[in-house]
């Protein structure tokens, strides 16, 4: 649909309303400050794996819109893993900024992102590739997880 609210806009905003949170309701700590820097290799793993996967896009020539039909499956890469790595990617960033700032408040939103996605985008993202890829994604399905 245009003009639909896309992924990336969730995350942004889960993002900004995370340190908002923990800021306005701090809460309680549940990762010290010894662990905290931790959260950044989760946001270093995150951004990478979605770098790593737009660019498969981009060097596909398909689609990473999620209302749209896909022109190619691919399965190579962080594909073999993960059905959606750049959902993954998404939810390691939120996580890692949740584990980083350490407050309690903070590592709902990760999971919030995480069912978004799970209710709107995720099964039409697969229809979709049903749809155009038939048996060969249904095989792929079966091989490779949604999540890790």
């Amino acid at each position: 649909m245009k003009g639909e609210i896309q992924p990336p806009t969730y995350f942004a905003a889960l993002l900004l309303v995370s340190a908002a949170s923990h800021y306005a309701y701090p809460g309680r700590q549940v990762v010290g400050p010894s662990f905290a820097y931790m959260g950044l290799l989760l946001v270093g793993f995150g951004v990478v794996l979605n770098l790593w996967t737009d660019s498969l896009f981009k060097k596909n020539r398909t689609t990473v819109k999620p209302q749209e039909m896909p022109s190619k499956l691919l399965i190579t890469g962080p594909f073999r893993i993960s059905r959606h790595p750049m959902y993954l990617g998404m939810v390691s960033i939120l996580l890692g900024e949740a584990v980083f700032l350490g407050s309690l408040i903070a590592f709902v939103f990760p999971l919030i992102f995480a069912i978004l996605m799970g209710l709107f985008f995720i099964p039409r993202e697969e229809e979709n590739l049903e749809r155009a890829f038939g048996r060969e994604y249904v095989d792929y399905k079966r091989r490779v997880r949604r999540w890790i």
